[in-house]
């Protein structure tokens, strides 16, 4: 009975939320103009994450990207000299072709309906559950925006910030420190280039810079990041588990395995700590939060109605 009754308040919860971030989205808003609109965006996804695993955290981080410059319109996807893919926090994003693969299909079932902003969304979704983590519904209805510009990208969160930067920076949105926390969690399928930390575990004589790290773990980086080595490779960002989307993340925070500062942090500042806890101690609870942190995260500055634009090709503007 407590379970049906969590459950009912979550469908009101995202209900709500709907109403108030969504501005027009809702669940099942292709449900009699293209009614396989989420079957082909998920097939799609798992076609290319069967190729390459890696898609996963790509296509969540873009669509965090997309979100945090001029609202979930699908402004990163737009191709061109001085468009948001050429910022430089935008350069190695991945899984532009899955969306184009997607949107190839989509004109053939249901020409001119479905977004480019909204096949980003729910391919966002379709990585986490790829990959173990919890499905929740998707508010659908969002047209696509006509501007992209890398001057544009200037609010998105950086390694290197402090939790009070975070909380300015997601607040922003109507993001809460709880909504900050778990999105940051999306951490467990990501990774990020070894120029982002090497600053931590090298100092001007190559010895471990950062004293508050795990200082087991610092030879591994080490490794994975030699000093005055590649800075654009890769290392998981939740060690041990970046294939999976678990709570993981969290415990390696708690160890003083935060790769990045800015995740580091969570463990070291009192509020955030809370929060970190409750997720290591409850996988339901951060799954939970992290479905309707998306959903608030996935209306952010939605354009619907009249508004935008339904793009055919989503690197170009009609």
């Amino acid at each position: 009975m407590g379970l049906v009754r969590s459950l009912c308040s979550f469908i009101v919860f995202l209900s709500c939320l709907i109403a108030v971030y969504g501005q027009g989205t809702r669940i099942g808003f292709y449900s009699t103009t293209c009614p396989n609109a989420e079957t082909i965006v998920r097939t799609t996804v798992t076609s290319h994450f069967g190729s390459d695993p890696r898609i996963a955290p790509g296509l969540l981080r873009m669509h965090f990207h997309d979100c945090f410059v001029q609202g979930c319109d699908g402004s990163v996807l737009l191709a061109g000299p001085n468009s948001e893919r050429t910022a430089g926090a935008n350069t190695n994003l991945r899984g532009f072709e899955v969306i184009d693969d997607a949107k190839t299909q989509l004109e053939v079932a249901c020409p001119g309906v479905v977004s480019c902003a909204d096949i980003l969304t729910l391919a966002a979704r379709d990585s986490v559950t790829l990959t173990q983590g919890q499905r929740w519904e998707v508010p659908t209805g969002r047209r696509d925006g006509r501007v992209s510009l890398a001057t544009n990208v200037n609010n998105l969160p950086s390694p290197s910030d402090p939790v009070a930067i975070q909380q300015r920076k997601f607040s922003a949105f109507r993001l809460t420190t709880r909504d900050l926390v778990a999105l940051v969690g999306g951490h467990t399928i990501g990774t990020a280039a070894c120029g982002f930390f090497t600053n931590r575990i090298f100092n001007s004589t190559g010895n471990t810079a950062d004293p508050t790290m795990d200082q087991t773990f610092v030879p591994t980086l080490q490794r994975l990041c030699p000093q005055n080595g590649d800075g654009s490779a890769r290392v998981d960002l939740d060690n041990g588990s970046g294939n999976t989307f678990d709570t993981s993340f969290f415990n390696n925070l708690s160890r003083g395995r935060g790769i990045l500062q800015s995740d580091h942090v969570l463990w070291t500042n009192p509020t955030t700590k809370s929060i970190v806890q409750e997720f290591m101690a409850s996988s339901s609870n951060f799954n939970v939060q992290f479905a309707r942190s998306m959903v608030k995260m996935s209306n952010i500055g939605v354009k619907t109605g009249r508004s935008g634009e339904i793009r055919r090709v989503c690197s170009a503007v009609n």
